[in-house]
């Protein structure tokens, strides 16, 4: 019995090394850094970025106003590294009661510490949801319309909840004029990452939404937190609607640790009309010794038609 007990103890010892290796193994092939680089001359940079959303009625501990206090120097200053043109942000959010969406600490903490941007698909929260606004240079685009639609049974119908009645998730979208070009827009989504099958409903009611604007050849952007990796279910959707995705490499997600044990959910795409100039960058780095969100941002630059 004894022989028996350690050969178990033996093979559960091994396990779990050959586990720690992996996710060790796996942490470093999905921690590649890459400097940000220059924009080149003539080009969009547009990113995104999931900011984690604020508990208002909670003073302290994890994503509380107090961690908000920590961490927003940090935020912000991650947010300025990116040097974009556009920043779709998701969860963008001061969660109080309901969908009352009238206090957004992170929108505007960032509005007032980068006076050069404006914020797009942002509202009157009692008719426009305020979780998922873009900031963009005013002085390089040109706001033209705004809207929403939820990944709901009622799209239009504001904070209606999921096709299996989970919490309410949306896509955001703004159409931009630029200086030189055709005007193009911007579809920014999180879709829900328990649910497959809402990913999947809420990925083909994307993919008829863009329809209009893609047939008829205007520039198209699906940028976002799709909680979905490269070949998922979601993604592929989209990919067959006839958007192209950068190749983002390595993990964009990491638990608020700096742990990155999958590849990206966090994706920029863009109809063939728009041409990529630069392979998209993940700020994987802590700012002031703090992480900013528990995603990473990213982004990438392009020209336009």
């Amino acid at each position: 019995m004894r022989r028996y007990i350690t050969g178990l103890l033996y093979v559960f010892g091994a396990l779990v090394a050959a586990l720690t290796l992996a996710a060790c193994a796996m942490h470093l092939s999905n921690s590649e850094y890459v400097a940000v680089p220059p924009r080149p001359e003539g080009a969009l940079r547009v990113a995104t970025f999931n900011a984690h959303y604020i508990v208002l009625g909670q003073a302290t501990g994890a994503w509380s106003v107090g961690d908000w206090e920590r961490r927003k120097g940090a935020f912000d200053a991650a947010f300025k590294a990116l040097g974009a043109d556009i920043v779709a942000f998701q969860e963008m959010e001061s969660f109080q009661h309901g969908d009352d969406g009238s206090v957004n600490l992170a929108r505007d903490h960032l509005l007032a510490q980068n006076p050069d941007y404006r914020a797009a698909a942002s509202g009157d929260w009692q008719d426009f949801p305020s979780t998922q606004p873009m900031f963009y240079r005013p002085d390089r685009l040109r706001l033209l319309k705004q809207g929403w639609f939820f990944f709901s049974e009622t799209p239009d119908v504001i904070y209606s909840r999921t096709f299996n009645g989970s919490y309410p998730a949306y896509c955001s979208w703004a159409r931009f004029q630029p200086q030189e070009g055709q005007p193009f827009t911007v579809f920014n989504v999180h879709f829900e990452y328990k649910s497959g099958s809402n990913r999947r409903r809420s990925a083909q009611l994307v993919s008829e939404r863009m329809q209009p604007q893609i047939e008829a050849g205007e520039p198209v952007f699906l940028v976002g937190d799709l909680n979905a990796r490269v070949g998922g279910e979601a993604y592929e959707i989209l990919a067959d609607a006839g958007i192209r995705f950068a190749p983002v490499a390595g993990a964009t997600y990491h638990f608020d640790r700096g742990l990155n044990v999958f590849g990206a959910i966090d994706h920029l795409g863009a109809t063939p009309n728009i041409r990529r100039v630069s392979d998209p960058v993940v700020l994987r780095r802590q700012f002031d010794d703090e992480w900013p969100s528990d995603h990473y941002p990213v982004l990438a630059d392009y020209v336009l038609p």
